[in-house]
């Protein structure tokens, strides 16, 4: 048990995020998504989407966000999609775009980890774009 971190986050999740590089992606999926695509699974039964989400996002910095369209209607806000904005606008992290469904799906599969949730409520995916970390304020440059 490691103090100060989500219980959420798992060692397999720490790990890919850790390793993530600048500008790299992760892939958080419903329940529904066929995450074997993805080069790197990790599961977290149970969890919903924007508890997942709000986990990630104690310890990674994101410089951007992209949810999945509803097929038919690219205007539509899903309510699971409402609540990773929010989670997102809570965090401080950037408001998401969306991306039509096929090209979300193009996007997962090259990112650096799926993160396979819980989620049932349909359109529960979000890809987040890693940010960097600056120096802290005094540090010496």
């Amino acid at each position: 048990m490691l103090i100060g971190l989500d219980p959420v986050l798992t060692p397999d999740l720490l790990h890919a995020l850790a390793a993530m590089g600048h500008g790299e992606r992760i892939a958080l999926v419903d329940a529904n998504y066929p995450a074997t695509r993805g080069r790197r699974l990790i599961a977290l039964a149970g969890v919903d989407a924007p508890r997942a989400l709000d986990a990630v996002l104690s310890v990674l910095p994101v410089e951007a966000a992209a949810t999945m369209q509803v097929i038919g209607d690219a205007t539509a806000l899903p309510p699971v999609a409402a609540a990773m904005a929010a989670v997102l606008a809570a965090r401080g992290g950037p408001a998401p775009t969306s991306l039509e469904r096929h090209a979300f799906y193009a996007a997962a599969e090259a990112c650096f980890a799926v993160v396979a949730t819980g989620e049932r409520r349909f359109y529960g995916n979000i890809l987040l774009t890693k940010g960097v970390v600056p120096p802290d304020a005094g540090a010496a440059r």
